[in-house]
């Protein structure tokens, strides 16, 4: 499988600092819909609503003191935003009730005025949250005791509304960027947000006085989900740094986010996910955000019209490096085990693409495999001599189109195995086809090439890139043995047509040789065949640059030439022995000259042993007499070349000048017994044509 870590090594222009979330250096977007909502909610709560008022008369402030002081009581609950609060095990739940806090002197004091309060907070000093809590408080008892003005009422609301848009601007701040805040600080403010949850759910049971506006829910904790979707979106849309040569800006843009999104959450499980309360479910906020956006741009993308490589790297994003080495990285794979993002892009948006990435690729695979063989095809046409390795001719040809096939297989399973499987059936119809426009290409370049100084050469390494291309196949993709043969059977015809050009040289040397048998009317059968067999041992030196097996292949093709050019020469009705002993001096001939080829041809690689039957078979026919058991030589000659038939019997049967007529048809009549025997896979006696 591909890891995205090769991906981000070496990419020029990523930085980052690890271990932390590097929340600025980007635009701050508009607030969310909800956060402008809840600082406009009331027409009042503004920065003009925190000035005194010139109308409230000084018997209303003086009420407003007394209520003040009944309120002391209430102060108690907010030390909770103060110094010196306990981390984690002392952090608010929303699912707790109200904190008690440890006491404090200066909650028996007074509270602030509003402008104080308004000065303190832009400040920064999250603790009098607790103070703006209380006025809050005070104004819902002054409603409910009745005595005071909606006026007032209303006068009063829009401070404190005005006061809790600037404290949630400043705790919001603190939670954009918790890493940059100091520990007390960040306590204060995810303590903030958990007493207003709580405030929430209080509010949300009890009626509200009519003079007053529904302030509740703030939901608080949802503008910091709204903050972390937007610190999301400021980090994964940052700019990446210039795209290196070879990568286009999308693949950048993959790279940018999904390095990004990784290291980022790891930071949210390592350094935040100890200081946030469970309620905030840190680390499932910011995932939840990133993947969100992440999945926005990828959907987006898809819409447009893709070039292949982008197409490529999108699935592989989506199918393998986002759910492998982003979700189930080792620091991530716990903590997002329960989260369930879910993929990048629907199921029906990714079989469209996977559909869109094979035709591509199986496209690529066939232009880059028809290029390969057009320029492997000029260099035989401009007698450009073939590399040596290890001795033997060698092309890239087959090294070219298998690495061409390799990369497309090997790229649809970085993708997943199932778009693997796929495209494996595609690439093997490619593949035939590319391996029958090669043999027609080799068969043109026999016919016009010919006088070429580096014809021979060129044609061995083809033969040679036989073998590379079996063995590859055979090991890159296990199919069946019959569909194997099927495949490869170009590669067959091209070896075969390679074979008997090589030897077409050699085997028109032989011929008036061999003809020597007949012309001195086996006189000379031993001195004839040491001729024909030192040619065909001068000859064997060229053909060692062929890879060993082929050496061995061509020897058995050398062979059955000898065999055959030998039963020729017997066939041909000319020699008429008519006398037993002369049957028996030219049988004996005949053994000693097939013992003299099988010894040959087997020292020299020759592993045709199904040939060493051929000639000293025909001898016992020869030398035997009786009918009767020259009938049964025969029989037993037909089971083990089929392909042996009256002709060439009535051929061999010439011979015996002393065979009554009526014998002759008696053992013809042999071969018309149906021994069962299935036609061999090498003919012999189909090659012989006789008369």
């Amino acid at each position: 499988m591909l890891k995205m870590v090769t991906f981000f090594q070496g990419f020029p222009g990523q930085q980052s600092v690890p271990g932390t979330l590097n929340f600025t250096g980007s635009p701050q977007k508009p607030r969310s819909t909800s956060e402008a909502e809840s600082e406009t909610s009331m027409s009042e709560a503004s920065s003009e609503d925190l000035m005194p008022s010139p109308e409230a008369p000084d018997g209303e402030e003086e009420s407003a003191k007394k209520k003040e002081k009944k309120s002391k009581g209430l102060a108690n609950m907010f030390s909770v935003f103060t110094k010196g609060k306990k981390k984690k095990k002392d952090q608010l739940r929303l699912s707790d009730q109200e904190v008690q806090p440890k006491s404090r002197p200066e909650l028996d004091d007074p509270l602030p005025t509003v402008e104080e309060l308004k000065e303190t907070l832009e400040r920064g000093r999250l603790e009098v949250a607790w103070q703006v809590l209380a006025l809050e408080r005070q104004l819902e008892a002054a409603a409910a005791a009745g005595g005071t003005s909606n006026e007032e009422l209303v006068w009063r609301q829009s401070k404190v509304e005005a006061l809790y848009v600037l404290l949630c601007d400043q705790v919001l701040r603190v939670l954009r960027r918790p890493l940059e805040a100091a520990p007390e600080r960040l306590s204060q403010a995810l303590a903030v947000v958990s007493q207003e949850e709580l405030e929430d759910r209080r509010a949300s049971g009890g009626p509200l006085a009519a003079a007053l506006e529904a302030t509740r829910p703030r939901r608080w904790l949802q503008r910091w989900r709204d903050v972390v979707a937007e610190v999301a979106a400021e980090r994964l849309d940052a700019q990446p740094a210039m795209a290196p040569e070879g990568r286009s800006e999308a693949e950048s843009r993959f790279l940018h986010m999904g390095r990004t999104m990784k290291e980022d959450l790891e930071v949210v499980v390592e350094r935040l996910k100890p200081l946030f309360p469970d309620e905030f479910n840190v680390v499932r906020t910011y995932a939840e955000s990133y993947h969100y956006h992440f999945a926005s741009h990828l959907c987006a993308l898809a819409q447009f019209e893709l070039c292949e490589r982008d197409t490529y790297l999108l699935l592989l994003w989506v199918q393998n490096l986002y759910p492998n080495d982003i979700l189930n990285s080792p620091k991530l794979a716990q903590e997002l085990q329960g989260v369930g993002l879910g993929s990048l892009l629907p199921p029906k948006q990714i079989r469209l693409l996977e559909a869109m990435f094979l035709s591509n690729e199986v496209t690529s695979v066939k232009l880059l495999m028809a290029r390969a063989l057009e320029l492997e095809s000029q260099r035989w046409a401009q007698d450009v001599a073939p590399q040596s390795l290890d001795g033997h001719c060698h092309s890239e040809l087959a090294i070219d189109i298998l690495q061409i096939i390799s990369q497309g297989q090997t790229k649809a399973e970085n993708i997943t195995s199932d778009v693997g499987t796929q495209i494996k059936q595609l690439l093997l119809v490619e593949l035939a086809a590319l391996l029958r426009s090669y043999q027609c290409t080799f068969d043109e370049f026999l016919e016009k090439s010919k006088l070429l100084r580096n014809y021979r050469a060129n044609i061995m390494a083809n033969i040679n890139n036989c073998l590379f291309f079996r063995t590859s196949v055979e090991q890159r993709w296990q199919i069946p043995h019959d569909s194997l043969n099927r495949l490869l059977e170009p590669l067959k015809d091209l070896k075969a047509r390679g074979f008997d050009t090589l030897l077409q040289s050699l085997f028109s040397d032989l011929k008036p040789l061999f003809k020597k048998f007949t012309q001195t009317r086996w006189a000379k059968p031993v001195e004839t065949l040491e001729e024909i067999i030192a040619t065909v041992r001068g000859s064997l030196p060229e053909f060692s640059e062929l890879q060993d097996c082929f050496r061995e292949e061509l020897m058995e093709a050398v062979h059955l030439h000898l065999v055959k050019e030998y039963i020729i020469r017997l066939s041909k009705r000319r020699l008429v022995l008519k006398t037993a002993e002369q049957q028996q001096q030219l049988a004996r001939h005949i053994l000693a000259n097939a013992d003299a080829i099988q010894g040959f041809c087997t020292e020299n690689g020759s592993t045709a042993t199904w040939l060493h039957r051929a000639l000293p078979m025909i001898a016992e026919i020869i030398r035997l007499q009786d009918s009767s058991a020259i009938k049964i030589e025969v029989a037993t000659y037909a089971t083990w070349y089929p392909d042996f038939s009256k002709g060439h019997l009535n051929a061999i049967l010439a011979i015996k000048g002393n065979l009554p007529s009526s014998d002759v048809r008696s053992i013809r009549n042999i071969l018309d017994i149906n021994t069962g025997v299935q036609e061999p896979p090498r003919p012999l006696f189909s090659l012989i044509k006789v008369t």
